[in-house]
């Protein structure tokens, strides 16, 4: 598949990880994130999105393992529904370690990571090893409404044991 014209690349592309991020099994302890993962040609090489094949997967990670080995990803971006992790205990490497292991060149992401699970530092971290990284937080509402039931606002009042 092939994205549109250089300008509306990141725009297309972003769209396309927070719909995968609807295709997402429910989770309680864990944000349903989609992935993907665009040459510098603007084809897509890989796509994935949170538990796809295991209840441990980010959308990340998954997009990443599902590249043909060999795959050189200079120039390459991913495209994130939301920032990639930094800190994570259900797996040795964090998605922002994977990122840099694998040689990308730019992430564009629509969601901060909220401090729900993990104080995430990816998006600066990223950056300090040298890989453009963009925010579009247009996109950040979209992201967010799949993971509605994860977020404080969200989750009912605790009711004091008296009942009232």
């Amino acid at each position: 598949m092939t994205g549109p014209g250089p300008a509306l690349n990141d725009r297309f592309w972003l769209g396309r990880a927070v719909e995968l991020a609807g295709r997402c099994p429910r989770s309680d302890t864990a944000f349903a994130v989609g992935a993907v993962i665009v040459g510098p040609d603007g084809r897509e090489l890989a796509q994935g999105f949170s538990r796809a094949g295991d209840e441990r997967d980010h959308a990340e990670e998954y997009a990443l393992a599902t590249l043909p080995p060999g795959t050189d990803l200079t120039g390459a971006t991913i495209y994130s529904s939301l920032e990639p992790c930094s800190a994570r205990a259900s797996r040795p490497r964090t998605c922002t370690e994977l990122i840099i292991a694998a040689g990308l060149s730019r992430v564009v992401f629509a969601w901060r990571e909220p401090a729900v699970f993990v104080d995430c530092q990816g998006a600066e971290l990223l950056a300090a090893a040298g890989l453009a990284v963009v925010e579009l937080p247009e996109f950040a509402a979209a992201a967010r409404a799949v993971n509605q039931h994860l977020l404080p606002a969200a989750r009912p009042p605790v009711r004091p044991p008296d009942g009232t």
